[in-house]
């Protein structure tokens, strides 16, 4: 079932993204993780797919057993720079038939040991030529794309990346996840300027709960999202003050009362990067939505 006709019944929701752990020896943990969560309702579980596609059959084989084994409405992240149209197709091919009729259409990374010719010989650059592609050959494929509350890394100007994400969902992506943020007012603010601009469909809030100074100075970096500086302050003084555990607690915190707060302002639901961490999860959602 395509996640957005889903959404369209208009109940608020949780759901989540894991990732594929690279050693499969940690593969029956990451499973138990993904079943104490999946005890939380969540509408979707989305799973994330490596630069150039390093990791797409992980990224295959998870999304079908947690379909499968699980109970969880799965979407596979798929990326498209570096990549033939024919891999592409044969992945969308291989998703039908496990069942799995969502994908988050992504432009991607290169590969860090791409060569020059690699960019040379791929036909789609970007994530609207992706969402094109994907409508073309599986139209009963659910398509989400990224929206960036922030304005992308490499966009021209915050007006620029809005005209980006207009294109993707007007050459057929269904709904935008966002990328993290801190503050909240990044994401009604986005989503202002996004209706202003004629896009009504579907925008959920992405949550990432601090667990780590480490951890969450170099997923910015990556990324682009900023800390404000108050909470990066209270970040290092939980830190100085208790360590690992004290910065952990006062994440999980900031980012529940996000999450309260981006759904009682009418947010449609709120996805949330695990990381994938149940503990932190699971004390982020206690009693946050009904039956989560």
């Amino acid at each position: 079932m395509k996640i957005v006709d889903q959404m369209s019944q208009g109940k608020q929701f949780l759901s989540l993204e894991f990732f594929p752990p690279k050693d499969k020896n940690e593969w029956p943990h990451f499973f138990k993780v993904a079943q104490r969560l999946a005890e939380l309702n969540p509408l979707f579980a989305s799973v994330t797919y490596g630069a150039g596609g390093s990791s797409q059959g992980d990224t295959l084989e998870i999304v079908t057993r947690l379909k499968r084994d699980h109970g969880l409405e799965s979407m596979a992240h798929l990326t498209c720079i570096g990549t033939e149209r024919g891999a592409l197709q044969q992945f969308l091919d291989e998703l039908a038939s496990a069942e799995v009729y969502n994908v988050l259409a992504l432009r991607g990374d290169l590969p860090q040991d791409a060569g020059p010719e690699v960019s040379v010989c791929r036909s789609l650059s970007h994530a609207s030529d992706l969402a094109s592609f994907i409508r073309a050959a599986h139209p009963e494929m659910g398509i989400g794309v990224a929206g960036y509350p922030e304005a992308h890394p490499e966009a021209t100007s915050p007006e620029d990346d809005l005209a980006f994400l207009k294109k993707k969902l007007e050459l057929g992506g269904d709904f935008v996840i966002t990328q993290l943020f801190f503050d909240n007012e990044s994401y009604f603010d986005f989503v202002a300027r996004a209706r202003a601009l004629g896009i009504q469909k579907p925008i959920i809030p992405g949550i990432l709960p601090v667990v780590s100074l480490k951890v969450i100075r170099r997923i910015v970096s990556l990324c682009g999202a900023s800390i404000p500086p108050e909470f990066l302050a209270k970040l290092e003084e939980a830190d100085r003050a208790g360590g690992a555990a004290a910065v952990q607690k006062l994440g999980i915190a900031h980012a529940r009362s996000q999450a309260a707060g981006l759904l009682a302002q009418g947010a449609p639901g709120v996805h949330l990067y695990t990381l994938n961490r149940d503990e932190a999860i699971l004390d982020l959602v206690d009693g946050l939505l009904p039956g989560a």
